[in-house]
């Protein structure tokens, strides 16, 4: 699990720093704090870093490998920051590490990305590196570095909005949304129209996909072109995703249009368990193609979607998935159900919404 530590700043100014301390306890693994504000961070639970004494955890501003074997002697815990301004500030790292320091917290003023890969390569594994950021965006990056990532974050935080978005990437879980069986019950050629297709920056299996549909309460998993056949080749990372007024899901509670769409923004992917994954868009590409509307019926409620009219396109089922060219009345395929309406793409349960 990685880790999110909070520095809070001894400017921070006294009427704020009571709700951040408050709300750093609920999410976070560890509070850096100042003297001055030890006894009131111990008084809500919080485990307390600092570079002074009364602390869980000793932080050494600067390495010093006579304090650091020091306070290991003694059966302490110990983090020690470093500043990597250029390549040999590395030697510090691996020196903190062969010390059996318990943490490095790595501050990359200049270059973020490569420091920290270097890092990340050389001691994975040998003790846990924490990279300091700013702000969840920053948080995200060191967490995804070389893939592995940093063992957590420091955030030095300044609002509680920003401890609350940090600690949703940080601490995340396996989300998954509720996928259900319906029963097609039509199949009706259309005509032409425009259609989506949505080009993720990840690769995706069989099984995998999004989620589009004509009403936001029911929307089709729509499977990645994961297939091989003797006319296109494979494109895992592709979703033909049907007409561009369709809804689909792009965070856990938020739909927008496919038409809006572009290179750079969030989509999830969801497999046939329900379980989900964000991912970036790399490219939207929208062609005008034969489109097929597809009916399905679930617990009585009618639910539509609007695709290509092409056997590349396939929508997933419980075991497996069907291409739209051998789809038929009577087969099942998953669906995400939910019930309410929609105002600028998130959920209002009480609005009496009529989707057809």
């Amino acid at each position: 699990m990685k880790e999110l530590w909070i520095e809070l700043n001894e400017s921070v100014p006294y009427n704020l720093k009571d709700g951040l301390l408050k709300s750093a306890a609920q999410v976070c693994d560890a509070i850096i704090v100042g003297a001055r504000d030890i006894e009131n961070a111990r008084k809500i639970g919080a485990k307390i870093a600092a570079s002074s004494g009364g602390c869980d955890i000793d932080v050494l501003e600067a390495f010093d490998e006579k304090r650091v074997a020091e306070l290991k002697k003694r059966g302490r815990v110990v983090a020690v920051k470093v500043i990597m301004r250029e390549r040999k500030d590395e030697e510090m790292v691996i020196k903190a590490m062969e010390l059996s320091s318990d943490y490095v917290i790595l501050n990359c003023p200049n270059w973020k990305v490569i420091p920290l890969e270097n890092i990340v390569a050389k001691t994975y594994g040998k003790c846990k590196l924490l990279a300091e950021v700013s702000c969840a965006k920053d948080a995200k990056l060191a967490l995804e570095t070389l893939e592995l990532g940093a063992d957590g974050v420091v955030l030095k935080a300044h609002g509680v909005d920003e401890i609350i978005e940090t600690a949703a990437i940080v601490k995340k879980q396996a989300l998954k949304v509720v996928l259900a069986s319906a029963k097609i019950v039509d199949l009706k050629q259309i005509g032409t129209g425009a259609r989506v297709c949505v080009d993720t920056c990840d690769l995706m299996k069989p099984g995998e996909g999004i989620l589009v549909g004509c009403q936001s309460s029911g929307l089709f998993l729509i499977q990645a072109e994961v297939h091989e056949n003797p006319y296109v080749e494979a494109r895992p990372f592709r979703v033909n995703a049907g007409s561009v007024p369709l809804y689909v899901l792009s965070s856990p509670n938020k739909t927008r249009y496919l038409s809006e769409l572009k290179a750079g923004d969030e989509i999830l992917i969801v497999d046939r368990e329900g379980k989900i994954r964000p991912s970036s868009i790399g490219r939207v590409k929208i062609e005008w193609r034969p489109v097929m509307l597809i009916e399905a019926e679930y617990e009585g409620k009618r639910l539509k979607t609007i695709v290509q009219n092409a056997e590349t396109v396939r929508l997933v089922t419980e075991d497996g998935s069907k291409s739209i060219a051998e789809l038929k009345t009577g087969d099942e395929v998953l669906v995400c159900v939910t019930e309410g309406g929609r105002h600028f793409g998130t959920l209002v349960k009480e609005e009496r919404v009529i989707e057809r």
